[in-house]
């Protein structure tokens, strides 16, 4: 039996993949603490494994209204929001995440460690030799943070440029990027690692993942833009399935998902789904008079704030996607990562319009990849909507790619890969010099 602290920034989409990756652990009979957010403890507690609060000053509700909380992130954009999000949500608790991830060690010592790539309190445990702490996956369910030579700042949203051109435009974007955007979160990261082990972090925060034992990323190698710098350490898995927490109810009009007519789910995540202007209501209007079923999935906002629905939509607040996927013919999102990368698992295309945090990013991979098309406006108009809806519906070239990816997906290994990755690193760290007694 091993011992397993999970980490996460309790954000739903970050908490969620490990949630599935909690409860298999506990199903084979390990010791699995779950450190996030507060309003998490619940669904934690139902895969089996023990709810560890973060730290206040490292907890907040993602539901919260962000432009509440921070007026001055309205009108950021691209990188720029990016590095707002960085710097003030996700650095700010940089070492009281340290802090809770060595507290829960020393109480009672840990085989490995699976966080996600926002938890930055990762960068600050690295200082520290194996022994003083335990190894780090890094599980990737955003796309991949490191930087390298072939491919641009992440957050800027821009596909891969082959040839000496393209290597010129990264360093020259990278550096800039260095002394901009990311220099304020560079500061945070610095402070708190002088604060700890007596000197700055000595590498780009957002490449800490690249120090860890390993990095998993939750999706497969054609959806993530090459890179021939990679380090070893660097695996894909395939996504892996939503853990199964409290079943979600089929709503009445489930039995119209029969097949008589095409349907396309369209969804704006559980974060950025206060403003229906984003996808939903587009593509609502573009498809009112087109023979498909339109469903819609709220991301758990009451259904009375949705725009007036159409004779041919139907809406809940969660659908279960293992379920709805397989009946789905093409996938509407304003870019989320793990829906994204559901809809591959089961072959649909993807259209996406444009938005913050990583989407930008889910974007560009969804349009190099050629499983989708990718709308740049987060609010883009009916027309472009629908436009892009009927390509992916009538264009065997984006289902074709979506295929070929999920039949990759299904040979990925996914959760059962993952754990062999964790297993050979909590055996070394228990074998080898500095480990732990």
């Amino acid at each position: 039996m091993s011992s397993v602290v999970i980490a996460t920034v309790p954000i739903h989409g970050h908490v969620m993949p490990l949630l599935a990756v909690a409860r298999h652990l506990v199903e084979r009979g390990d010791r699995v603490r779950f450190i996030t957010g507060a309003r998490f403890a619940d669904v934690v507690r139902s895969t089996g494994a023990q709810h560890v609060p973060l730290p206040v000053e490292a907890d907040f509700d993602d539901r919260q209204d962000w432009a509440e909380v921070y007026p001055e992130r309205a009108g950021r954009k691209g990188a720029r929001a990016i590095a707002f999000d960085i710097e003030n949500v996700f650095l700010r608790p940089i070492r009281a995440q340290h802090d809770a991830v060595l507290a829960a060690h020393a109480a009672e010592p840990a085989d490995v460690v699976l966080t996600d790539p926002a938890f930055a309190g990762g960068a600050i445990l690295l200082g520290h030799p194996v022994g003083v702490r335990p190894p780090l996956v890094v599980c990737g369910v955003i796309p991949l943070t490191i930087a390298s030579r072939d491919t641009a700042p992440y957050g800027m949203g821009l596909t891969p440029l082959r040839g000496p051109l393209g290597l010129l435009r990264n360093a020259v974007l990278n550096a800039v990027a260095d002394r901009t955007v990311a220099r304020g979160g560079q500061r945070l990261a610095d402070a708190a690692a002088r604060e700890v082990h007596g000197r700055p972090l000595g590498h780009p925060v957002l490449d800490w993942p690249r120090h860890a034992e390993a990095i998993v990323q939750l999706t497969v190698p054609e959806f993530e833009y090459p890179r021939s710098d990679a380090p070893e350490t660097l695996h894909f898995v395939g996504p892996v399935s939503a853990a199964p927490g409290s079943p979600v109810p089929l709503p009445p009009w489930w039995d119209e998902l029969d097949g008589a007519r095409p349907v396309v789910h369209v969804t704006q995540g559980t974060i950025a789904n206060r403003d229906y202007r984003q996808i939903i209501a587009p593509t609502l209007q573009a498809l009112a008079e087109q023979d498909v079923l339109v469903v819609v999935s709220t991301g758990g906002r009451p259904l009375e704030g949705l725009p007036d629905l159409p004779a041919n939509a139907r809406a809940a607040e969660f659908l279960p996607y293992d379920e709805l996927l397989p009946r789905t013919t093409a996938f509407v999102t304003n870019g989320g990562y793990g829906g994204v990368q559901q809809a591959l698992r089961h072959g649909v295309p993807v259209v996406t319009s444009g938005g913050r945090e990583d989407k930008p990013e889910v974007g560009g991979r969804i349009a190099w990849s050629g499983v989708g098309i990718r709308l740049r406006s987060e609010t883009p108009s009916a027309k472009a909507v629908g436009a892009a809806v009927s390509a992916v519906l009538h264009d065997p070239r984006y289902r074709a790619r979506a295929q070929a990816i999920a039949g990759s997906i299904a040979r990925s290994g996914g959760v059962d890969r993952l754990v062999e990755i964790m297993d050979g690193l909590s055996t070394a760290s228990t074998t080898g010099p500095g480990a732990h007694a």
